[in-house]
């Protein structure tokens, strides 16, 4: 069960704190922008069943794969613009995530 809480916890709150380290002045824009790349998930929606608690998203699930999960570091690592780098760091502040509940679980 805290397992499940760290989850949100991290998917929730701790980008609040990313949202403001990255930009103090606006971070409810910025926590806004980190909130919504959590769009990311929409690939749960083609997976059976959509929601499996004891499923590792990373390497199952389309936009979790090895191949998107490159180009979301690829582009925190290249990209200088504020609003594309700001959805690279959500994008691999996620996966990240993801992976870690994925390690905890031991499914990966």
């Amino acid at each position: 069960m805290w397992i499940h809480f760290l989850h949100y916890f991290l998917h929730f709150v701790a980008i609040l704190v990313l949202a403001y380290l990255y930009k103090p002045e606006s971070w409810k824009y910025n926590y806004f922008i980190l909130l919504a790349t959590m769009f990311v998930d929409v690939d749960h929606l083609w997976a059976s069943p959509v929601f499996d608690p004891d499923r590792c998203s990373i390497s199952y699930h389309t936009f979790h794969s090895p191949f998107f999960i490159s180009m979301y570091f690829t582009t925190l690592l290249v990209v200088k613009q504020y609003h594309i780098r700001l959805i690279a760091i959500g994008l691999v502040f996620h996966m990240l995530t993801d992976a870690l509940d994925c390690y905890l679980n031991q499914t990966w």
